[in-house]
């Protein structure tokens, strides 16, 4: 994971960080100035209201610029985290003067001919992208990691899980709310909801995106739909419940899981130990498990509280915890330009020539 730099820079790549004021774009600005990438190969990006701003990075002054089709020249690679309307207008269009989009949008991630990336799950994928790859979800990854690592010792067969997704996912508007609606209860006032349908603070909201005909979320659809397409599984049986938790930074499950047979709760540490980017906490005699205050601000998914499902002879029971804003994009992004680059498929053979399908 920390050899981006090793790889990318010798490559003399110039990337484009596009969204840089979001929450996203600025933790993604900050992985790149811990492994010291070059101001000089670094283009920051926004919408019209920010351009023309100033941002500190590594002692340089980066003046952002718009996101328009026209202002990618001399850029390989964009990385876009903004609205889905703005990749669908976006992406295309630069994809076919030649550069890779490493989309953090909804916009592309279920098109047949985009991949669909967790470099340690299926980085091979990478290979046949014609000019867009698109990053999952922030609660699908840390997801797929997990269910990649102990499906190395039999086949799945079910996973049901449920998430404790911090309001960063939604943006930083959602923190803002957060906080002010904190201030507002402990001293007494009137309490406000605008990002969300009701108070956030103090509280959990059981809807994550908006509600659809079968009375599952856009969200519950997504983690099923997008953790078939990285794992290559696509009838794997899975349901999810996505809920929202007054927390920061750092997205939460509980993952139950069905196999062709059982798997040991000892079997299932040692597979999730070895696998690159997991790092397992799971000694609950001592309170020593995952936590989103641990999780913050560092790369691992984090997973404890493993044991035999009760239910089930041949499931197991889980607890992740993982920083939303890195491994769940913005590192996840890096990651894969790093292995695109490995891989020596920085430039498509044959580029993307049309919009996203509905």
């Amino acid at each position: 994971m920390n050899n981006l730099h090793d790889t990318s820079v010798r490559a003399g790549i110039r990337i484009a960080v596009v969204g840089v004021t979001g929450a996203v774009g600025r933790v993604a600005m900050g992985l790149l100035a811990d492994r010291k990438w070059p101001a000089s190969r670094l283009v920051v990006m926004a919408s019209a209201r920010s351009a023309g701003k100033k941002i500190e990075y590594r002692g340089h002054s980066l003046e952002i610029k718009e996101a328009r089709p026209d202002a990618f020249g001399g850029v390989d690679a964009a990385f876009i985290s903004a609205t889905t309307a703005v990749s669908r207008a976006l992406a295309p269009e630069i994809a076919r003067q030649g550069v890779l989009v490493i989309d953090d949008s909804g916009a592309f991630r279920m098109q047949p001919d985009v991949p669909l990336v967790v470099p340690e799950v299926n980085g091979g994928d990478v290979v046949w992208h014609r000019g867009i790859i698109s990053i999952p979800n922030c609660t699908t990854t840390p997801l797929v990691m997990v269910l990649a690592a102990l499906g190395k010792a039999t086949p799945l067969r079910r996973v049901t899980v449920a998430t404790y997704q911090a309001v960063s996912g939604t943006g930083a508007a959602a923190v803002r709310e957060l906080d002010a609606q904190t201030a507002d209860l402990a001293a007494g006032r009137p309490v406000r909801a605008e990002v969300y349908p009701h108070q956030i603070a103090f509280n959990v909201l059981p809807q994550v995106d908006g509600f659809l005909d079968d009375g599952y979320t856009a969200e519950e659809h997504k983690m099923a739909n997008e953790t078939r397409k990285i794992l290559h599984l696509p009838d794997l049986p899975l349901s999810a419940t996505c809920v929202r938790v007054p927390v920061r930074t750092s997205h939460s499950e509980a993952v139950h899981i069905e196999f062709d047979r059982p798997v040991s709760p000892e079997e299932a540490r040692a597979l999730l130990a070895d696998f690159p980017g997991i790092e397992v906490m799971d000694e609950p005699a001592r309170s020593h498990y995952p936590m989103p205050e641990h999780a913050a601000g560092k790369d691992p998914v984090y997973v404890g509280r493993i044991r035999r499902d009760m239910s089930h002879p041949s499931g197991l029971a889980l607890w992740l915890s993982c920083d939303n804003l890195r491994k769940g994009a913005a590192l996840n992004a890096l990651q894969i330009l790093d292995e695109v680059v490995r891989r020596g498929v920085l430039k498509p053979a044959t580029v993307v020539t049309s919009g996203p399908r509905e």
